[in-house]
């Protein structure tokens, strides 16, 4: 059976036989496309029992000839760190076509139909293994994020749209020169091909910084980040849970994929400057989340905080690797084991705080905190779900929040304790700025007549708020699961890293 094209051309196609439905059949559009993004659910959950994850090999390969005059082929395959960012994809995409089910009633039929194209689209680019095909998927997923945020979104959706794209596209311009330059180089266009390419210093230099731009502004990293705030607090409520959830993970996978297993030498000697903008991301960035007076944005600029442990931890392992150190392979390991928990435990702690801002926006219209106050005296299921993503927004024990950004510091450590310090703050700047909203909008008394008359969560609102808080709680009382998942990808990336280094 072939389970990933399955997994991406069925909702792509389901997608666009959504459209048939047009404006009149709304609601037979919503339930056509929940049925498919629960088939494909399903079908993602099928990659665990047909696939070896103990193998560090690709599994359930597919490969068919595309373009044979220049070897692109349609080649997909995925390993452990693919299939954990395939199923958070699937069923992050399921989660917002339900939270969207009453506050959108306009277009209904082609906003469900983006998404349902979207999320065909971000599965590919997790499991393309021929870096064309890669591109290819990774700049279509464009194309629907762009017509969410510019037909769904706030008063300045156009501005914000353009924004996102411009920046997306220009920066992937730079990736692709690259993959050009590295298919001259060997004649092939499979990424395993380009993982044994031996490349100059000066080549591995240029290759590393037209991948570091691309991957950048997708992550995003400071100070390529700006396009962030603006596209989260236009976007309707699901495209944030989307783009926060996934689209950002693409950036994160993209150096896992491409730089340390291509470019490692250029890794190892610039890895100093991806590490110091990540210092600079975890500390500033969640600085400015604090004087923010919109919900959304302090959201947007913690999400940029929290995806710096990302980088961090990606990069400290090339800093933790020396020639004749035996624990080299451990310490980066450790690292990247972090950066891709990380990742995961974003998925579902920013997807929550985004969806949380979306219940309030859906009864009040306002995501100014000024609005709000005493919510819990109103709401309060709403209240302990909100408290309980705040914990993990803030790295509390026992929630997923914790695990990666611990592992992260850990490996920093290692580095040096001043490195691993400072990416510690984020814990009492991230508890900061989130128990500041928290107690501006959930705690005290009610805050005007609007707040009082709100009603708490109904079935639908709580059965998604409830699987993610289900997410953040099994990642983090027990993550050995999703670790055992990864661990050999990721013990073959780190000791790619090790030989490179010796």
């Amino acid at each position: 059976m072939p389970l990933l094209s399955l997994l991406i051309w069925l909702p792509i196609f389901g997608g666009f036989a959504t459209l048939a439905f047009g404006n009149q059949r709304a609601n037979a559009a919503r339930w056509f496309a929940l049925v498919v993004a629960i088939v494909t659910l399903g079908l993602s959950l099928l990659m665990f029992t047909h696939g070896d994850f103990t193998s560090a090999n690709m599994q359930l390969v597919e490969q068919k000839a595309w373009i044979p005059a220049f070897d692109i082929r349609y080649h997909l395959g995925v390993d452990g760190i693919s299939v954990a960012l395939i199923a958070l994809t699937t069923l992050t995409s399921m989660l917002v076509l339900i939270s969207a089910w009453t506050s959108i009633d306009k277009r209904v039929s082609q906003y469900y139909a983006a998404f349902l194209i979207l999320e065909g689209l971000m599965v590919g680019v997790f499991s393309a293994l021929d870096a064309m095909l890669f591109y290819v998927f990774f700049e279509g997923m464009l194309i629907p994020m762009f017509i969410i945020i510019g037909v769904w979104g706030g008063p300045r959706r156009v501005y914000a749209s353009v924004k996102f794209f411009l920046y997306t596209f220009l920066g992937s311009v730079f990736m692709l020169v690259g993959l050009i330059y590295l298919y001259l180089k060997g004649g092939s266009w499979q990424i395993a091909d380009m993982y044994g390419l031996q490349l100059s210093a000066t080549e591995q230099m240029w290759i590393f910084f037209g991948f570091l731009i691309a991957f950048a502004v997708k992550v995003p990293m400071f100070p390529v980040h700006t396009w962030l705030p603006d596209a989260h607090v236009e976007a309707p409520t699901a495209g944030s849970v989307i783009l926060a959830a996934i689209m950002l993970k693409i950036g994160g996978y993209g150096f896992l994929r491409f730089v340390l297993p291509i470019v490692p030498d250029a890794g190892h000697e610039w890895a100093w400057l991806v590490i110091a903008l990540s210092l600079v991301a975890v500390v500033y960035v969640g600085l400015v989340a604090l004087v923010q007076e919109d919900m959304k944005k302090l959201i947007a600029y913690s999400s940029v905080s929290h995806m710096g442990f990302v980088t961090l931890g990606t990069f400290i392992a090339f800093g933790l690797v020396h020639s004749g150190e035996a624990h080299g392979a451990d310490a980066a390991r450790l690292g990247l084991q972090g950066a891709m928990v990380q990742m995961i435990s974003h998925g579902f702690v920013s997807g929550a705080m985004f969806t949380c801002v979306g219940v309030l926006y859906d009864r009040m219209h306002s995501r100014m905190i000024k609005d709000y106050g005493g919510v819990a005296n109103v709401m309060p299921w709403f209240a302990a779900f909100v408290v309980l993503f705040a914990m993990a927004n803030s790295g509390l024990p026992g929630t997923s929040g914790f695990v990666g950004e611990f592992m992260v510091i850990l490996a920093s450590f290692q580095k040096h304790p001043l490195i691993g310090f400072a990416a510690a703050t984020t814990l009492i700047i991230g508890a900061g700025y989130t128990l500041w909203l928290v107690k501006r909008v959930i705690w005290g008394d009610v805050g005007n007549a609007h707040v009082a008359e709100m009603e708490d969560l109904n079935p639908r609102e709580a059965l998604v708020l409830g699987v993610f808080a289900v997410g953040v709680l099994v990642l983090g009382v027990w993550p050995k699961p999703l670790t055992d998942l990864m661990e050999p990808a990721i013990a073959n990336l780190a000791s790619q890293i090790v030989a490179s280094k010796l």
